[in-house]
């Protein structure tokens, strides 16, 4: 059980990421992934600092990639038809994988960014990870946070009626540009959340790390209704669930 949570919320959380961007802009982010391999980078290089200093690093250089990528590829074709921003997507995640290709290499490179994670608790004749335990906790965190965020903050219902209807939401006063970098900023938080669970699950950084992630997310947001983030976040934890049950 504490595995399938675990799963399931490192999937929800990268299920939210691309379903929050869906349900505003009709855009399927493939590229989603390499903002937590561009994050999971940044940890890797700050490695040496503190962790609490190397976490926030690389959640920040997610963030920061995700604003990019939404200003300079995707907001000039916002009104396009939505297979040419599902081929930007693709261009983006291409680029940013030979980006750090070319920086950094293709080798598998290992870190330890949060070495207290790596120990295990004793429940009676149980052995279990911390790494779980707190993957569990910072996607509920994380997913109430966000819950908070959208329905009692200012930006977070102008998204809301962004979702339902940007032309509207534009036509009664919404800055959409606002609302839509915000809502790539906190794609980008959640990528980067996931970056420090994937690298306490397998300690490598590598260029493609970010790609299964994307794909299992992806087809989490289908099973929980495109648009839907409560279908998004039931859609990781029963995929989660399912390989957890099935593999064992």
């Amino acid at each position: 059980m504490i595995d399938a949570l675990s799963v399931g919320g490192l999937y929800a959380l990268a299920a939210l990421g691309i379903g929050l961007i869906f349900g505003i802009m009709r855009l399927v982010n493939f590229a989603h992934g390499d903002l937590l391999m561009m994050g999971a980078y940044a940890m890797f290089m700050l490695a040496a600092a503190a962790w609490p200093l190397t976490i926030l690093g690389g959640v920040v250089v997610a963030i920061l990639v995700a604003l990019v990528t939404e200003r300079i590829a995707f907001r000039p074709l916002r009104t396009a038809d939505p297979s040419v921003l599902l081929a930007a997507s693709f261009a983006v995640s291409f680029f940013l994988q030979n980006f750090v290709l070319m920086v950094m290499g293709g080798r598998a490179l290992g870190v330890d960014i949060v070495p207290v994670l790596n120990h295990h608790i004793a429940w009676g004749t149980l052995s279990i990870s911390l790494l779980n335990l707190f993957t569990i906790g910072l996607s509920f965190v994380l997913m109430a946070a966000l819950t908070l965020f959208l329905r009692h903050t200012q930006i977070g219902v102008n998204m809301r009626a962004a979702s339902e209807d940007v032309r509207m939401a534009r036509m009664m006063g919404v800055r959409v540009n606002l609302v839509i970098a915000a809502a790539f900023a906190i794609s980008g938080l959640l990528a980067g959340a996931a970056a420090i669970v994937v690298l306490g699950k397998t300690g490598l950084v590598l260029p493609a790390m970010g790609l299964r992630l994307t794909l299992v997310a992806f087809v989490a947001t289908v099973c929980g209704g495109m648009g839907s983030l409560t279908g998004a976040v039931i859609g990781g934890y029963a995929v989660g669930i399912l390989e957890v049950v099935l593999g064992g």
